[in-house]
């Protein structure tokens, strides 16, 4: 299923890590996890590299959502509203439900508002690609590449999902949950940047005292942060956690806080491993990231975001 356009040439110059300021949009199941907020927080507070268009509720499914990927989705689109009510952001027009349903299979998509509105911006006129990154189960792209295969030609997908082109298993959450739309990501020639979760954002880790110092206390957003991480635990002795979704907006900040290629599209198997395919399409993979950095930069925009606020 190869739904590009693309020559090879201008799919890898697609792939060239963004300079400046890029449109995104941003996919995610908001409640399935800690990480998610951290992403989404991120994102607004980093006005002047990343334009955030909309955010997509994902559907998830599993210990917060026993029904299925419905129940994940709207409880994602229900903390998607509750972070920015805490930020003082307007949610109109601005946050979309995903889909209620995994894809049946890699040729059938499921509609979604989430779909609607991917397709509805990636057709607009632009001077440079819309960015679409994804930090959960990966159906409401698929699902708007099926629909409306050109947006293949307009779009750059980054996604956190899967583990790198070298590691068994091939799988992680984001990708077993659907199977078929994560075949669509990596057959489609879509230009695609994938960020994996063993050995690069598995590094993203933090701990309770580090967010007891810069996230305790930095505005609303800041102690509710830090309570869903007090939380995750119920002891914290000796233990961090990773907040992996931060991985892929701390590359759009900035691209030098990560080392990345560009290797083929792996095949995912039904084995849930890697094959590999010489004469498939080139994508780009994060093979590792500079945890203190993106955590540092993040630390640093919560503080000047509180200093803001409390401005006479």
């Amino acid at each position: 299923m190869f739904l590009s356009k693309l020559s090879e040439a201008e799919r890898v110059a697609r792939l060239e890590p963004p300079v400046g300021k890029v449109q995104i949009v941003l996919d995610t199941d908001t409640f399935n996890e800690i990480d998610d907020q951290f992403a989404v927080t991120y994102a607004l507070l980093s006005p002047e590299k990343i334009g955030l268009e909309a955010i997509y509720a994902a559907p998830f499914a599993g210990r917060h959502a026993p029904n299925g990927p419905g129940e994940g989705m709207e409880k994602s689109y229900e903390e998607i509203l509750r972070l920015l009510d805490l930020m003082g952001r307007p949610s109109e027009n601005f946050v979309f439900k995903g889909s209620t349903s995994w894809l049946t299979a890699a040729d059938q998509p499921v509609p979604s508002p989430a779909a609607a509105d991917l397709i509805a911006r990636a057709r607009q006129q632009r001077e440079t690609p819309l960015y679409v990154v994804a930090i959960g189960a990966i159906t409401n792209v698929a699902s708007a590449l099926l629909t409306a295969p050109d947006i293949a030609d307009k779009i750059v997908v980054v996604w956190l999902g899967g583990n790198p082109h070298y590691w068994h298993p091939a799988t992680e959450y984001n990708v077993y949950q659907d199977m078929a739309a994560a075949h669509v990501i990596f057959d489609s020639g879509v230009p695609f940047v994938h960020v994996p979760c063993i050995n690069v954002t598995e590094h993203l880790k933090t701990t309770l005292p580090e967010m007891a110092q810069y996230v305790k206390g930095k505005g609303k957003i800041g102690d509710y942060l830090y309570t869903i991480f007090e939380n995750y635990y119920p002891d914290h002795f000796g233990r961090s956690k990773e907040i992996w979704d931060v991985g892929p907006i701390g590359w759009l900040v900035n691209p030098a806080w990560t080392k990345s290629g560009l290797i083929h599209s792996p095949v995912l198997t039904a084995e849930n491993a890697w094959g590999r395919d010489p004469s498939r399409h080139l994508i780009r993979e994060i093979f590792s990231l500079e945890r203190d950095a993106m955590f540092g930069d993040l630390f640093a925009r919560l503080a000047a975001t509180l200093a803001n606020f409390t401005k006479p």
